[in-house]
């Protein structure tokens, strides 16, 4: 069953300074987070532009931008973008659909998407990943995160707020196969166990994908 996005949005809505609050500076307890985004920056050298997609308050984003990454944000939640423009206003975000984006073709040289699919049936995942691959250039890299498992949980209470929203995990066959089957090439899947008492009790993923082809140093205005 596909998810309501407006409902999404609207939760989100509902939490963003406690998201904020909360999630500001998570990078910084997370080793292999910083060692994956270190890792990113390294391999998309110094093309451009660069987007991070579910970007919440803008703590990856932010963090992509301290290692010298030119990188905007985008989120589903309006009140998400404005914490992350009142926390990184020296950083361009915009409310966005990762369902339905709003660039053309082959305009961007890397996307980067931390747990931006937890909210998405497996539908709406493919159809994510569609329009991901039909906006990054040849050659374009995509670093995706989620969480590891095939169970639905819904959650009505979070950072000390009601709310009614689904948190979905996903099989490394099924993200896989999902990839790949939008034509993504290289797929690499890193997983991990939680960090305890820093994030929820959940075996992660990251995963490095690329669009086909050569990427060059193309600047999209």
């Amino acid at each position: 069953m596909e998810q309501d996005l407006n409902k999404i949005g609207q939760a989100y809505d509902s939490i963003a300074i406690e998201y904020a609050e909360k999630f500001l500076d998570e990078h910084e307890k997370k080793p292999m987070d910083q060692e994956i985004l270190h890792r990113f920056v390294q391999e998309i050298g110094d093309k451009k532009p660069i987007w991070d997609f579910g970007c919440g308050p803008g703590q990856t984003t932010k963090y992509l931008k301290n290692l010298g990454v030119e990188i905007s944000g985008l989120d589903l939640s309006e009140k998400n973008i404005e914490q992350a423009s009142l926390h990184h206003p020296e950083i361009n975000f915009h409310q966005g659909n990762m369902l339905a984006l709003d660039f053309d073709n082959g305009s961007l040289a890397g996307v980067v998407a931390f747990y931006a699919i937890v909210h998405f049936s497996e539908k709406q995942v493919e159809k994510a990943f569609h329009e991901i691959y039909r906006v990054l250039r040849p050659g374009g890299l995509f670093l995706l995160t989620f969480h590891l498992g095939n169970e639905t949980m819904h959650i009505e209470e979070f950072l000390g707020k009601p709310i009614d929203i689904n948190f979905m995990f996903f099989t490394v066959d099924f993200i896989s196969d999902c990839l790949a089957k939008c034509k993504f090439e290289k797929i690499e899947m890193i997983e991990r166990e939680h960090y305890p008492e820093v994030e929820y009790e959940s075996r992660r993923a990251y995963v490095f994908a690329r669009k086909p082809g050569e990427l060059l140093k193309k600047q999209c205005a």
